[in-house]
């Protein structure tokens, strides 16, 4: 029986300063494309049409608006950055289509057409903040990339921080691409910050690394750097020693062990190489192509209101574990986790959540009050409202 051809919108930068985040997401959505048109349960094939703005913030408008216009799809996955997505959220809204953004993110906004597959704050800046003051310390030096993402996640550690009697002891901001980055490694080394919190993205954030390791092993200091975007393949590129010991935020790491997820893993290493790791986002892009391909059979339409009707509160079995929309506010419940990077290129997860938790995109259930902490459950009273619990 043939099937039916089902157009949707793919995109991704594959050049300019993240152009690696960007081909990492469009490898995970073509193998999930792949795998949705060879399953029989569907009886339809999606048609990738890729658009690639080359890390041009303007250039995303114009992409979206050709995929809507000339191509006539319903929907778009795709925008790695916030800025990206915010270029492309009025067009979305104003010609009625749904855009699927797999990326972390941070948080403060909630629209009709958007399906947030990646982490909202409460699942990825709320644990690694609250880890910190428990474990590491009460000031924080923060460096970052100058746009939404790093101003969000900056006003919500330094809420938390505040609150605790602790300080922010800095917000040095590079735009977008920048890479020089010695101005700011240098005021580190003198001022010895306890923790770094690193918000730079793509190859901001990776020179910045190396730059800073080699800087405090030749002062003979150390600091701890946090993230809530550091991945697998950066780690690759970061290399060696530079690349370990970052506590790192995330729904997804390659070494979660559920049977989905080593499945997940081996079909990718199959695909792409033994050496090579899927990435947060990218396990989210492929979650993204999964649920929109589901909501689609239950739909029976690509209707943009029968398809997010079909999506909320159906739970996929993911790489990641268990996620499905929340018809509150079209973001995913997600089950947070904290891990320390290594020098082998990979993560060891630490600190997991016992249970998808709710997302919160507002942090409308924040208790940023002093002696609280989250706890790994998704009951009652409030994750925020409970003391962080280790994994053993």
């Amino acid at each position: 029986m043939s099937k039916s051809s089902i157009p949707i919108g793919l995109l991704f930068s594959q050049s300019g300063p993240y152009q690696m985040m960007g081909g990492e997401m469009l490898k995970s959505a073509r193998m999930a494309i792949d795998e949705v048109n060879a399953d029989n349960q569907f009886d339809f094939e999606l048609v990738p049409h890729l658009r690639d703005p080359a890390g041009v913030v303007s250039a995303y408008h114009t992409a979206c608006e050709h995929l809507i216009r000339e191509v006539g799809v319903d929907h778009i996955v795709g925008c790695y950055t916030s800025a990206s997505r915010k270029q492309v959220l009025p067009i979305i809204e104003r010609t009625d289509r749904l855009l699927w953004h797999p990326a972390r993110y941070e948080g403060f906004e909630c629209s009709d057409n958007i399906i947030y597959v990646g982490a909202a704050p409460n699942h990825a800046v709320v644990p690694l903040i609250r880890y910190m003051l428990d474990h590491l310390a009460r000031d924080v030096f923060c460096v970052g990339s100058n746009y939404v993402w790093t101003w969000e996640t900056n006003r919500v550690t330094r809420e938390l921080v505040s609150a605790v009697g602790g300080s922010i002891l800095a917000e040095r901001l590079i735009d977008l691409g920048e890479l020089n980055v010695e101005h700011i490694v240098q005021e580190i080394v003198s001022r010895r910050p306890p923790v770094v919190l690193n918000t730079l993205v793509g190859e901001s954030s990776y020179i910045f690394m190396r730059a800073l390791h080699a800087a405090t092993l030749k002062a003979r200091f150390t600091t701890t750097v946090l993230s809530c975007s550091l991945c697998e393949p950066e780690l690759k590129i970061i290399g060696g020693n530079a690349a370990a010991g970052c506590i790192t935020s995330s729904a997804y790491f390659e070494s979660i062990d559920l049977l989905e997820n080593r499945a997940f893993v081996s079909r990718w290493k199959d695909r792409h190489g033994i050496d090579s790791s899927p990435s947060v986002d990218g396990q989210s892009t492929y979650v993204s192509i999964m649920l929109l391909a589901r909501a689609i059979k239950r739909a029976g339409s690509t209707s943009v209101n029968d398809v997010r009707s079909a999506a909320a509160n159906h739970c996929y079995q993911s790489p990641q574990g268990p996620i499905w929309v929340d018809p509150d506010n079209n973001h995913c419940f997600l089950t947070p986790r904290l891990a320390r990077s290594t020098k082998n290129e990979q993560f060891d997860i630490f600190w997991e959540a016992e249970a998808p938790q709710k997302p919160d995109p507002y942090l409308s259930g924040l208790d940023a009050a002093p002696l609280v902490r989250p706890h790994s459950t998704s009951t009652s009273p409030p994750p925020q409202q409970q003391r962080l619990r280790l994994l053993n």
